[in-house]
């Protein structure tokens, strides 16, 4: 015991580097494992084996799918999105842009299939011919819309644009989780230094005792390992506040803050993901864009044969059945093609009209624990024991080192 001590005090200043190595091995380990998560966004190295890409970028699909299932089946339906837009106020909104794609529309088509007879007409002519059927266009695109708004599940496949969203910008998958968990990320990296400290105590007092040298890899492993370990369990677990020892109550970080995490989960999904130019675009270029095209053609046909019902006839002897039906065919194309740019001025009341963000924060109040935790857990549970692993095998060689460095200075 004496020569124990007297070693102590002669070396006691590398002795006590090794709980401050072991709290460095706890930090430096959760932060490479919090980096290989989410980077790099692309595969870096030589594939298919020899390199790395960040679990969640590397999992885009498929996280994007799980975050989306959880949004679409328990915050919000694609009718809720679109239900609370009017028609008539969108078209309000909309009305002197209408007005100037309409024009272009007309002479473009008129240029089109009658070049001769448009181009002739005297400007006042073709000038109340366009006037006639901006007049008529508000009340098309009311119909529309209204339609749209009766079958949403057809024309509306929100789940395709969320996940077509995330999996096409991998920087906004990696910040829903980051700034939904920048607590817990946080806590991950600190509560390493904390845990490996304190490991290292023991660390220090067996190699002290023993000095053998198998301790101080073993030691690194088993820090690199269970503070990994540890910090994902606190994290999530329990689920809800519970007293330990009869000393002190934990609750895991995710479930005590989820009002902040509900927060800033729903201010990314409003701001970025499930936005009136978003929706617009799904709606109006979506793989359901075809339902909706059908839908203008026949509003389009509706109203070429309301106001051509006399006419019709002669103006299908003038052109041929055939191109009647490609002037429809190619009036609807115009009005697809056209109708995003135009109803890019709705968006600041679709925003309002919709109101997102308020909707999804009181939609996840509902969930319940389990439910809540699926927010973040997928980013964790996919590779989580590939993280745990590199935290081991970080530790046992940093353990080596130290041994290298114990035996070279205090033999």
């Amino acid at each position: 015991m004496n020569a124990i001590v007297q070693d102590f005090a002669e070396h006691w200043p590398l002795y006590l580097s090794i709980p401050l190595v072991a709290a460095l091995i706890g930090y430096v380990t959760k932060v490479i494992a919090i980096r290989m998560m989410f980077a790099p966004v692309e595969f870096r190295g030589i594939k298919p084996f020899l390199g790395w890409q960040g679990i969640v970028p590397k999992h885009a699909a498929k996280m994007a799918g799980v975050a989306c299932d959880t949004l679409t089946q328990q915050l919000i339906k694609p009718q809720e999105v679109l239900d609370r837009l009017d028609p008539e106020r969108i078209v309000a909104e909309v009305e002197e842009p209408l007005r100037q794609t309409i024009e272009e529309i007309v002479r473009e088509v008129a240029s089109a299939y009658q070049p001769g007879l448009w181009e002739s007409l005297p400007r006042s002519v073709q000038r109340a011919v366009i006037s006639r059927v901006q007049a008529d266009a508000p009340r098309l695109l009311t119909e529309v819309l209204a339609e749209i708004k009766s079958d949403v599940d057809n024309v509306f496949d929100l789940k395709d644009m969320v996940v077509t969203s995330l999996v096409r910008d991998k920087e906004l998958l990696n910040r829903i989780f980051l700034e939904a968990g920048g607590k817990e990320f946080q806590f991950i990296r600190r509560s390493g230094a904390v845990f490996g400290a304190l490991i290292g105590v023991v660390q220090m007092s067996a190699w002290v005792v023993f000095k053998v040298p198998l301790i101080m890899p073993l030691f690194g492993l088993f820090t690199g390992w269970f503070t990994d370990w540890l910090a994902l369990k606190m994290i999530f677990h329990p689920r809800r506040p519970k007293r330990y020892f009869g000393l002190f109550e934990w609750q895991g970080l995710f479930h005590k803050r989820r009002d902040q995490v509900a927060e800033a989960y729903c201010d990314l999904i409003a701001q970025e993901i499930i936005t009136p130019r978003n929706v617009i675009e799904a709606v109006l270029r979506g793989p359901m864009s075809d339902k909706v095209m059908a839908l203008v053609q026949r509003q389009v046909d509706d109203e070429l044969s309301r106001r051509a019902s006399i006419t019709k006839p002669l103006l299908v002897l003038a052109i041929g059945g055939r191109r009647y039906q490609d002037l429809k065919q190619r009036i609807s194309e115009l009005l697809m093609a056209k109708l995003p740019e135009t109803m890019g001025y709705v968006e600041d009341y679709a925003a309002d009209a919709m109101d997102i963000r308020n909707t999804l924060v009181g939609k996840m109040k509902e969930l319940d624990a389990e439910e809540f935790e699926e927010l973040l857990r997928p980013a964790f549970r996919e590779e989580e024991r590939t993280l745990i692993a590199t935290g081991a095998a970080l530790g046992f060689v940093v353990g080596e080192a130290q041994v290298l460095l114990l035996e070279h200075l205090a033999p």
